[in-house]
């Protein structure tokens, strides 16, 4: 039984690869019903986009790669080819019965079968209806197709992002995870829960209308900001702070360590460990405005002194004096860190093939309504004949729509 803050709500998601499905499983996550439709005979493209690919209870290789895996936990798999009559009968009786749909079809692209926000909701007038495109609803853009890599470049976040120009290897970087997508999933995530609230007032649902592009600019923060308070155009900086100095990875005696200092008592406290008190109170350095306007001149003096210990050695060091620094870790390093093993951050569910599927776990901690984990990322259509039971199919019915290639 589906226990958690949204228990009893039930999600259509029409969503597929990434930014619909991220935003689906944080809902089913916190108690939702997560139905996702997807298209025989393949279902959602990222289930091929492998190797790797998880193994059954045999160690052979299933048909289900790990990117499916990452966004696709707490949701039951029903496919339906929604191109035909009879398949767009079933999303219909469905969305009569869900709370939310969820879409991310280029625009107008579901209403060609008769699945937009109007056709649904003159069946559902209480439907919350999210759409997610590239550009949105409206614009010059709209009608374009949209990907995570290609918003990263025209939203701005790659020019943030690399080696500064002076360095080898300069150039813009795209981020290691497609991070516009996950943020967008966030962002439809809570955009829905704002529309349940509004709905329980007054009874109404409603439309979301969600931009990658959009979300993308929302997310550039402070380097957004520093462009319109003074009209300058930040550049690609490496791992240093446009802001705040020294706030970027240092090299050590056996590799590299990151250095966060965000205040100038942390300052003082790193030069008193360094064997350079006078740092804290050189007028070039003692206060951040100060290491900002003269980061070239500290930079190269910081680098001279932690390559004298190891990581190891300055990590202790520094976080005995409360300075903020740490390791850069790969993921293997990640997994095995005491804190995160701590905090439950890898879990393992049982897979319908066998064997079980690893997961990483929801970092939200609630007191009264735990993240539960109730299903590990479903076999293609692994639950089409529950589902349309539950909808009054009969075994007829069902057996008919699977010979004619509706399910």
């Amino acid at each position: 039984m589906a226990t958690g803050a949204l228990a009893g709500l039930r999600v259509l998601d029409l969503s597929r690869v990434l930014a619909g499905p991220w935003a689906s499983q944080l809902l089913g996550d916190l108690g939702a019903d997560v139905v996702k439709i997807e298209k025989p005979p393949g279902g959602d493209d990222t289930r091929a986009w492998g190797p790797p690919w998880l193994d059954d209870s045999d160690g052979q290789a299933t048909s289900d790669a790990a990117y499916f895996l990452c966004t696709n936990r707490n949701k039951r798999s029903l496919t339906v080819d929604i191109t035909r009559p009879e398949g767009q009968a079933i999303v219909r009786k469905l969305a009569q019965q869900s709370d939310v749909v969820l879409e991310n079809f280029k625009v107008d692209g579901i209403k060609a079968y008769g699945l937009d926000y109007a056709s649904l909701s003159a069946l559902n007038p209480t439907l919350i209806y999210c759409s997610i495109t590239g550009f949105g609803q409206d614009g010059p853009y709209a009608p374009r197709a949209g990907y995570d890599f290609l918003i990263q470049g025209m939203g701005g976040l790659m020019s943030l992002t690399g080696r500064a120009e002076s360095e080898e290897g300069a150039g813009p970087q795209k981020v290691g995870v497609a991070l516009t997508d996950i943020l967008t999933g966030l962002y439809a995530s809570n955009a829905i829960l704002a529309a349940l609230a509004h709905r329980t007032k007054t009874g109404e649902g409603q439309y979301i209308d969600l931009a990658l592009l959009d979300v993308q600019i929302a997310c550039l923060a402070n380097q957004a900001m520093n462009y319109l308070v003074s009209g300058k155009v930040p550049k690609r900086m490496g791992n240093a702070h446009p802001n705040i100095v020294p706030y970027q990875d240092f090299p050590t005696a056996d590799g590299d360590m990151i250095l966060a200092i965000g205040n100038d008592g942390q300052f003082a406290r790193f030069c008193s460990i360094a064997g350079h008190a006078e740092w804290a109170t050189d007028e070039r350095f003692a206060t951040n405005a100060a290491r900002v306007k003269h980061r070239t001149e500290l930079i190269p003096l910081l680098r001279q002194t932690t390559v004298m210990k190891t990581t190891a050695e300055w990590i202790a060091a520094l976080e005995s004096a409360a300075v903020p620094c740490g390791p850069i870790n790969d993921l293997a390093a990640v997994f095995a860190d005491p804190q995160v093993q701590h905090r439950g951050m890898r879990i393992d569910l049982p897979h319908a093939a066998g064997g079980s599927a690893p997961q990483v776990a929801n970092p939200i901690h609630l007191s009264a309504t735990p993240v539960a984990y109730r299903r590990a990322p479903p076999l293609l259509g692994q639950d089409t004949d529950a589902v349309l039971r539950e909808l009054g199919y009969d075994e007829a019915t069902l057996a008919t729509l699977r010979s004619t290639g509706v399910i």
